[in-house]
């Protein structure tokens, strides 16, 4: 085996490449000219062919090759190849290898003049347009695309032409005019150009010559769909139907989907029903199976309703178990397999697959739970069993949270409550979402020791879950635990970016922190993720407002009033905000926008009343204050400011009949009497005396009350000094928590504590401006700027409340309601 091999020696080292260039002398054909043996060789006999014309044979009679038969030679096949040519014969050089002929010709140059090359040039650039218009389209820039598939078609149609004067008709592209105006009819039809797209398809359609150009008809029934043209849309589907051989089986089943969606959109439901009855029979899929589900729920039809949910139950999904995913062994090369394929595109869309199988199955089950039996509960455990059965066991749970659902809506809370604690024996997942409910519902109860045990269970089960965590925040920020409820909502947020509820709750927890500037991060950041939330912008306005930013709280309630422009609340908090700032024509136009939209708003009332007087329009006044004594029958103050108006506006008749009015409701009202005994002596009545007795009365009753209560407080200072020595800085207390417990939430929109002490400021300001209204300097008025009188009893009361419902109770007591929080936890 080493025989052949050659090493070479230690002197050639310097030299790697020596002897390559040596040749044996024998086969240089180049100095054969000037070789005297080679040409001496030539010229005798042994270099020349035998000169006898005489034919030649072999021992086997046939003749010898190059023979000369019948004086014609036959070509010399064996020595051609080497260049032995009869001409080489006759004294011509020996050339084997051509050399003499010289170099090739070069190629012929196109002419890229010629019409042959200019068509094959505008097809390519016609075919380069329709690529660039379907990739315009696929990334979303669908006004680009169809600008490139109108220029492709202008194009075409010159080549078309070019063609035809060059060529015959039967050698045009059919192929490349097709993708033209196929493309061209997309595009349209994806920039809603409806007309123009089906005017395109028309075209393909009659055109003869393009083979099964019928099957566009279903892109017609698609068009004519979103026109909501449903008798043309099931005339082209069953066209397309027609068209379609009964080999492509998927197609069929498609096309019949679409026309039992379009007899469902008509309200056809028997003939909707045939349809996904014979593709649940052919090819049974999901959307098949839900949309026969909803056609037999609206004809009412309770058994089908049951076979269809089983049949949808039964839907094969086609798709891998999860225990494939896990791996089975230590072999570093099967989990690096696993781990790639764990999450790749076919792993997606398997989720989706199954999610939305699942979201079909729930709602399916949603809808036909309360009318397939007599009650809602045994309709759902009939779905949970029917599930059970099946490949979706997990669902069954989920069908069990949505029944308590249920119980919600229908305000039965017990029930509700029962249910969920069923679920507290559970795995991890259900034992949370569980507890999240029922802390969820006794919090909205006020049962905040309940709530904060199932919160604890809750989070205890799923330390990650977002919603147990803001539920658990929510009950520490009820017990007054600030910063202790704002880390729970912090972790929400840790575990779940996308958890809004917990978001705004740490926005309102640092409001009751006074970390005004936090407070405002976190709702600018709430609004970039939810634009158009009403509670959102009305908190960035309120914190503004409390930074005393008035512009800045304009503004963000000019974009609220933008969202809901019939919130009455916001517009007259925006009144308010110019009232401040001092202008009072943008004050009047919001305030008398939301007395529009909510005419018993008193604050309003009472603000655009005294906005008429001090304008000197009294008559105008008249109407609120009549509108507030409607509301407020039992405050006389209202009654009494309609009776001024009268008089201010002059018509003293319309005033003396609403005092006496006020005086037959009011009889011991001091207010009253002296108006009506000042207007009957100027008007000369004989009423007069009968007034002023019952005036004379009623002031020295007023002023014996006040001495009893003088010497009352006077008997009793001592004693009273004393037991608030002793009680010291707690009664005081107290008296405050008291008086914070009787503040009542201005909107239950948009909740906040900062409502309170500027609406009772506002309300206090305007109280006294509409008692200084009248000026103390005209005759009837010289009474005016003193209180109402004190010694007529309320029956209500002004601070009587009446019983209220936990949930009304919750709402106006509490800062922060569950529609702030917005812990909207219950699943969807």
């Amino acid at each position: 085996m080493m025989q052949n091999v050659h090493l070479a020696p230690e002197t050639d080292e310097d030299d790697l490449y020596s002897g390559y260039n040596d040749y044996n002398p024998t086969y240089d054909t180049e100095e054969l000219e000037n070789d005297t043996a080679f040409q001496q060789a030539v010229r005798t006999s042994h270099g020349r062919r035998p000169p006898s014309k005489t034919s030649l044979t072999s021992s086997l009679g046939r003749p010898m090759t190059g023979a000369i038969q019948d004086g014609v030679a036959r070509p010399m096949t064996a020595v051609r190849a080497a260049g032995f040519t009869k001409a080489a014969l006759r004294g011509s050089a020996f050339d084997p290898l051509g050399q003499s002929r010289g170099p090739a010709p070069p190629l012929e140059a196109k002419n890229e003049d010629s019409p042959e090359e200019k068509i094959r040039q505008l097809e390519k650039k016609v075919n380069e347009l329709v690529e660039e218009s379907c990739i315009a389209n696929s990334c979303g820039d669908l006004k680009l695309a169809l600008e490139k598939a109108k220029d492709a078609g202008r194009k075409e149609r010159v080549l078309v032409r070019q063609r035809e004067q060059v060529t015959t008709p039967e050698n045009i592209n059919l192929d490349l005019t097709y993708s033209v105006l196929f493309n061209l009819a997309s595009q349209y039809s994806a920039n809603e150009m409806y007309a123009e797209a089906l005017n395109t398809y028309q075209v393909i359609v009659k055109n003869k010559m393009f083979s099964n150009a019928g099957r566009l008809k279903v892109n017609m029934g698609n068009i004519y769909l979103k026109q909501r043209n449903y008798s043309k849309a099931i005339k082209f589907y069953r066209m397309a139907l027609d068209q379609i051989p009964s080999v492509h089986k998927e197609m069929r089943i498609k096309i019949m989907q679409n026309i039992g969606v379009t007899f469902i959109k008509t309200g056809q439901y028997s003939d909707a029903i045939n349809s996904f009855e014979h593709i649940m029979s052919m090819a049974p899929n999901l959307k098949a199976g839900f949309n026969l589900i909803l056609s037999y729920f609206a004809v009412g039809d309770r058994e089908k309703m049951k076979k269809a949910f089983q049949k949808l139950i039964a839907v094969p999904l086609e798709i891998d178990e999860d225990d494939k995913y896990i791996s089975p062994s230590d072999d570093p090369h099967t989990n690096l397999v696993i781990e790639a394929i764990k999450n790749d595109h076919l792993r997606q869309m398997e989720r989706e697959r199954k999610a939305m199988a699942e979201k079909y199955i729930m709602t399916a089950a949603k809808l036909i739970a309360p009318v397939i039996e007599t009650s809602f509960a045994i309709g759902y455990d009939w779905c949970v069993e029917v599930v059970k059965a099946s490949q979706y066991v997990e669902l069954a749970n989920d069908l069990e949270i949505n029944k308590a659902i249920t119980y919600l809506r229908q305000k039965d809370f017990n029930q509700a409550v029962e249910t969920l604690k069923m679920f507290e024996k559970k795995d991890s997942r259900v034992k949370s979402a569980a507890a999240t409910n029922l802390s969820f519902l006794y919090y909205l109860e006020n049962e905040f020791t309940q709530a904060n045990s199932y919160a604890d269970l809750a989070v205890n089960s799923d330390r990650y879950n977002p919603s147990a965590l803001t539920n658990k925040g929510n009950t520490v920020f009820a017990n007054g635990d600030y910063e202790k409820a704002a880390e729970f909502y912090k972790e929400a947020l840790r575990n779940d970016s996308s958890c809004t509820e917990a978001l705004y709750n740490i926005g309102l927890t640092y409001k009751k922190l006074n970390r005004l500037d936090e407070a405002l991060d976190c709702f600018l950041k709430l609004h970039a993720i939810l634009r158009n939330s009403a509670q959102v912008l009305y908190q960035i306005a309120n914190v503004y407002e409390i930074m005393e930013d008035p512009n800045q709280s304009i503004e963000w309630l000019m974009q609220l009033i933008s969202v809901v422009p019939t919130d009455s609340r916001a517009l007259s908090k925006l009144g308010e905000l110019y009232d401040n700032e001092g202008d009072k024509s943008q004050a009047f136009q919001y305030y008398y926008e939301s007395y529009r939209y909510f005419p018993s708003n008193i604050e309003v009332i009472e603000w655009l009343g005294a906005y008429y007087i001090d304008t000197q329009f009294c008559e105008k006044a008249i109407k609120y204050f009549e509108r507030a004594a409607l509301i407020q029958p039992t405050q006389v103050k209202w009654q009494l400011m309609v009776a001024s108006c009268y008089r201010r506006s002059g018509n003293y008749q319309k005033a003396l009949d609403t005092y006496k009015e006020i005086h037959r409701k009011f009889p011991e009202n001091v207010e009253c009497l002296r108006f009506l005994v000042r207007l009957c002596t100027d008007i000369g009545l004989k009423e007069v005396q009968e007034y002023a007795t019952k005036l004379k009365r009623l002031e020295k009753m007023k002023e014996i009350r006040e001495q009893r209560i003088k010497s009352g407080r006077d008997s009793t200072g001592s004693s009273r000094s004393k037991r608030e020595g002793s009680a010291g800085s707690g009664a005081y207390d107290l008296r405050v928590g008291r008086e914070l417990k009787c503040h009542q939430v201005q909107s239950p929109h948009f909740t906040d504590s900062g409502q309170n002490s500027s609406a009772s400021s506002k309300g206090e300001r305007l109280s006294a401006k509409l008692r200084s209204l009248p000026g103390t300097n005209e005759p009837y008025e010289s009474s005016s700027n003193k209180e109402i009188d004190a010694s007529y009893v309320d029956p209500l009361g002004p601070q009587t409340e009446r019983p209220k419902t936990a949930a009304k109770k919750r709402i106006e007591e509490d800062d922060f309601a569950d529609e702030e929080l917005g812990d909207d936890l219950l699943p969807e």
